[in-house]
């Protein structure tokens, strides 16, 4: 598996990472179908998987419900092997999600994220945006309290997942890394991909398949399409997968593989 640099920070990311919503939280999420929350012994045998398929990116949020807490445990001993990106902003309570982009907020969910996933560091820490990118990034104080834990040794890499073209561009004017939506339906952000490849900055892709959707159209092999599409551009590092299905997570990395060997 081919692994990108993020920006200048020293860490080096395989082109598709695994996404792990579907270990902690079954409310309020927008896949197709519904779906069961994995044991211990599938959850292990899931990352064993990744990781022997060259997966070392590993993506998890505090408002991923259990996420973080499991995977602490089921990490365990295998810290060198991950790089471990994480989020704050966005909480998940009783089915409900609330932000809160407050300095003092983000070093509680960062101390709280180093003790959940029994580590002294972070690789990569992004804001969990609402929405309001430019609110947050201009008034809230949010991206220089990740600079500054960043500063401390606390974080290797800082950014924010965003939901707006502005957005996307001015986190990637502060900090190293952007996560983004980009796939065939949703071609919206597509300047900020240009904009990170311009800068040397790192690109995160969310929702390649929207959210399981594009797997539904009768487009040949959708999979490969999709990641053909996102790898053809030269600004995308890397794309989050959310699958517990293995066999889903092999044919997922085949498509990145074959991707990479044909754009990269």
């Amino acid at each position: 598996m081919k692994r990108f640099p993020v920006a200048n920070t020293g860490v080096e990311i395989s082109a598709i990472g695994l996404g792990t919503v579907k270990l902690g939280r079954d409310q309020g999420v927008k896949y197709p179908q519904g779906f069961q929350i994995p044991d211990d012994a599938q959850a292990t045998q899931l990352l064993t998987l990744a990781r022997d398929l060259g997966i070392n990116l590993i993506d998890t949020a505090p408002a991923y419900g259990r996420s973080e807490e499991r995977l602490g445990p089921l990490l365990r001993g295998q810290r060198s092997d991950w790089v471990i990106c994480t989020k704050v902003g966005e909480e998940f309570e009783n089915g409900q999600s609330h932000f809160d982009f407050s300095p003092e907020h983000v070093r509680f969910s960062l101390e709280r994220s180093l003790k959940r996933l029994e580590t002294d560091y972070l690789d990569i820490v992004l804001v969990h945006s609402d929405g309001n990118d430019m609110e947050i990034i201009q008034r809230m104080g949010t991206l220089e309290a990740l600079a500054e834990a960043k500063q401390r040794g606390m974080v290797r890499a800082i950014g924010m997942s965003t939901k707006t073209v502005d957005g996307g561009i001015e986190t990637l004017r502060h900090a190293d890394l952007v996560m983004a939506t980009y796939n065939l339906n949703h071609r919206e952000e597509e300047p900020v991909l240009d904009f990170a490849h311009d800068q040397g900055k790192a690109v995160l892709i969310k929702k390649a398949l929207a959210s399981g959707h594009l797997c539904l159209q009768d487009q040949g092999d959708p999979v490969q399409v999709s990641m053909d599409f996102i790898f053809r551009h030269p600004g995308v590092t890397s794309t989050i997968v959310g699958t517990i299905n293995p066999d889903h997570l092999r044919h997922n990395v085949a498509a990145v593989e074959q991707a990479v060997a044909r754009y990269r």
